[in-house]
């Protein structure tokens, strides 16, 4: 298994997608990090579609983990 093997987020052009980091996600998470947002991969894991997502903020993030237990 590699590093990345995990990761579910198909925006390969993302600049800090883990394709175009030697397969890490250090950049990923520390952008995320910086913008207070969650990662793709995360919302990929509670089923919910990112391609039309707008808001990845750790808000709108817990609402929606809120509502899938509802």
């Amino acid at each position: 298994m590699s590093k990345t093997d995990f990761c579910t987020c198909n925006d390969f052009d993302c600049q800090f997608h883990h394709k175009h980091q030697s397969n890490e996600c250090t950049a990923c998470i520390a952008k995320n990090l910086n913008d207070h947002e969650v990662p793709a991969c995360f919302w990929n894991k509670i089923g919910e579609e990112t391609s039309t997502q707008t808001d990845y903020t750790f808000r709108k993030f817990a609402e929606k983990v809120m509502s899938c237990e509802k």
